[in-house]
C-alpha cells in the first residue's frame, strides 16, 4: 500500500505511460440493507458476470458499503470485524480471475470503532491499498455511528499512481487535488448517491476529473432504502472531463477501456500544477 506522499508519487517512463491500458468494469448492483450474506452472493454473481465478457476487465469496481447498506442502526453487530471475511473473499477473487479489484467499501470492526473502508487487490490477490471514508455525512448521520478516516491514500494499480475517495468525499476538491499532487492519475469513488442529488454527482465527478486532469472512476449503487432511492449513473470520465461511460438507473455492468497515457497529454498541453500559486490559496 502507497500512502500519500507529495515528494514522490510512483515513476514511469514514457514508454512505460503509454503502455498502461485498462479495461473497468463497474459493477452496478443494488445492495440489501442489513445482509452481508446475502449481498455477498448477490455481486459475486455480477463479478463472475462481468468476467465472462469477451473483453475482460483488468479492473473490478464495487460500490459503496456493499456488504451492510446503511443500516447503522445496526452497524456495531453486522460489520465485518476487521474487515477478515470481506478481504478474504476479495483478495481470492481477484487472485482466482487474475483481476484488480477496488472494492467498495464495507463496514469493518475494529475494537469498538466501525469505519467505512475500502480494500482494493491486485491480480495476485495481494492487497494493494486500504482507505477509510475520512468525510462522515451528517445528512445519513455517519457521524453518530461511524469513525472517520484520517489518512489519503495512493495505491498501486499495475504501477500507476490510483488515489481513494468514498462518496461524500468529492465534496472536498482539497482531498483529490492532494492525491493528485501526490501521483495519482485515476481517482476510484465507490459511492450510495441518491436521488434527488443526481446532477451534483454529475457536476462534482466531472470537476474532480477537469481540475486534476485524471481519470475518475465511480460506482454507485442502485435500489431502495427505507427513504432514499439511488440512481446508479455510474460513471468514467477521462482527463478532459468527457464522460466515456454512464450507467442507468438499474443494477447493470458498466464498462470502458482507459489510457493513462492520455493524463500525461492533458497534463502537458494545460500545465496547471506548474501554474499553481499555494502560497495565496492558504486561509
Amino acid at each position: 500500500m502507497i500512502k500519500y506522499n507529495k515528494e514522490r508519487g510512483i515513476q514511469m517512463s514514457a514508454e512505460e505511460m503509454q503502455a498502461v491500458k485498462l479495461n473497468i468494469a463497474l459493477i452496478q448492483s443494488d445492495i440489501v440493507l442489513g445482509e452481508p450474506k446475502v449481498n455477498r452472493y448477490r455481486l459475486e454473481q455480477w463479478m463472475e458476470q462481468a468476467m465472462q465478457a469477451e473483453t475482460k476487465p483488468d479492473v473490478l469496481v464495487l460500490p459503496e458499503m456493499w456488504n451492510t447498506g446503511y443500516a447503522l442502526t445496526q452497524i456495531d453487530e453486522l460489520a465485518d470485524l476487521q474487515g477478515l471475511e470481506s478481504r478474504e473473499w476479495l483478495s481470492g477473487f481477484a487472485r482466482r480471475h487474475q483481476v484488480n479489484i477496488i472494492g467498495g467499501s464495507v463496514a469493518q470492526k475494529t475494537g469498538s470503532e466501525v469505519r467505512n473502508t475500502m480494500y482494493t487487490y491486485n491480480r495476485e490477490g495481494e492487497q494493494s491499498g486500504e482507505y477509510s471514508k475520512i468525510h462522515l455525512f451528517r445528512l445519513m448521520e455517519e457521524e453518530k455511528y461511524l469513525a472517520a478516516g484520517d489518512q489519503r491514500v495512493i495505491f498501486d494499480l499495475e504501477g500507476v499512481a490510483a488515489g481513494a475517495s468514498i462518496c461524500y468525499d468529492i465534496r472536498f476538491p482539497e482531498l483529490a487535488r492532494s492525491l493528485a499532487l501526490g501521483g495519482a492519475k485515476a481517482l476510484f469513488v465507490p459511492a450510495e448517491w441518491p436521488h434527488p442529488r443526481l446532477h451534483h454527482w454529475r457536476t462534482l465527478l466531472t470537476a474532480r476529473a477537469i481540475e486534476n486532469q485524471m481519470y475518475v472512476i465511480a460506482c454507485n449503487r442502485v435500489g431502495v432504502s427505507g427513504k432514499d432511492a439511488f440512481f446508479g449513473h455510474s460513471m468514467i470520465i477521462d482527463p478532459w472531463g468527457e464522460i466515456i461511460a454512464e450507467g442507468s438507473e438499474g443494477e447493470e455492468i458498466v464498462t470502458a477501456g482507459i489510457d493513462f497515457a492520455l493524463v500525461d497529454e492533458v497534463r502537458s498541453r494545460i500545465p496547471v500544477f506548474e501554474d499553481r500559486r499555494p502560497g495565496l490559496y492558504e486561509l
